[in-house]
């Protein structure tokens, strides 16, 4: 996939930013850029996309997204003007000048640089802690700036690994050339505004300017999955928001999420979940109590 070059600025004043979004869609496409990403979501929930990761996010998520991992975070709605949606801090491996990372201290710093390239999510009593020192971090300047940051940076390191999820495949690699970027952009706006119906190979190859056979393989080369299976899975992800937060059966979920025949939805959500979408149900109901 063809993401595409966001360029971060950073002040005269810092060397790295910390900001907070106060619109949920701000960058709402496929892009990377060769700061890591440390994201802490305050409201809002919809589909997240990291490398070839496809999966719902809500309020309270931490990640930390690697240099020049693509993602695109995509908001269900936009909700009533109040508390920002996230607090976003942007640096590069490097800011701290070149020795830093080389000290023998940092040895499991440089591991942890590593392994988010793949994105990591971060849960439970470590999302917490991230998320407080990054409040700390956007309230800090001079030095103790970038103490806070590298309390963020420990608190992962120190993580249980039941608390920090890696997110994209260990085989996924990206090509981040900007000349495609319009091109998958335009694929991931006609899939959101039309997942709920049917969405016909010639007709998303054909946004892309592609006949079908090309496009698949167009697809699958750059993503790492069949456009069908990507489908599906953008399906499932909007069928778990129903399943939590509207009163309808499971067959009024599978239909309005694109699943037009039950026992498809039923396969397709357990392939997805591995489970069914009742025990999913339930699942949620008992953490909520």
């Amino acid at each position: 996939m063809k993401p595409e070059l966001l360029k971060i600025p950073t002040g005269p004043a810092h060397s790295f930013t910390v900001h907070r979004t106060d619109r949920p869609n701000i960058n709402n496409r496929w892009h990377y850029h060769p700061e890591f990403e440390l994201i802490h979501f305050h409201r809002g929930r919809g589909m997240q996309f990291i490398g070839d990761s496809i999966q719902r996010f809500s309020a309270g998520d931490v990640i930390l997204v690697g240099a020049n991992l693509p993602h695109y975070w995509h908001f269900d709605e936009e909700l009533p003007a109040g508390m920002p949606y996230s607090t976003v801090i942007h640096f590069r491996a490097d800011f701290w000048g070149d020795a830093f990372l080389s000290l023998p201290e940092n040895i499991r710093l440089r591991q942890l640089m590593e392994t988010a390239g793949r994105g990591l999510l971060l849960t439970r009593d470590t999302g917490e802690r991230v998320a407080q020192w990054m409040e700390a971090t956007h309230q800090a300047e001079g030095p103790a700036r970038l103490i806070g940051l590298l309390q963020c940076l420990t608190a992962i390191i120190a993580a249980p690994e039941q608390e920090r999820a890696e997110l994209a495949s260990p085989g996924f690699t990206a090509t981040v050339s900007p000349v495609e970027e319009v091109r998958m952009n335009l694929i991931y706006a006609h899939i959101f505004r039309h997942f709920q119906d049917k969405i016909p190979l010639e007709e998303i190859a054909s946004v892309a300017g592609m006949v079908p056979n090309s496009f698949c393989r167009y697809f699958r080369s750059r993503t790492g999955k069949t456009y069908t299976r990507f489908l599906i899975e953008v399906r499932v992800g909007y069928a778990c928001k129903l399943l939590i937060e509207k009163n309808l059966s499971i067959k009024e979920v599978g239909y309005e999420s694109g699943f037009h025949n039950f026992s498809c939805f039923h396969k397709y959500f357990r392939l997805v979940t591995g489970r069914s979408p009742l025990i999913y149900q339930r699942e949620y109901a008992r953490q909520c109590d």
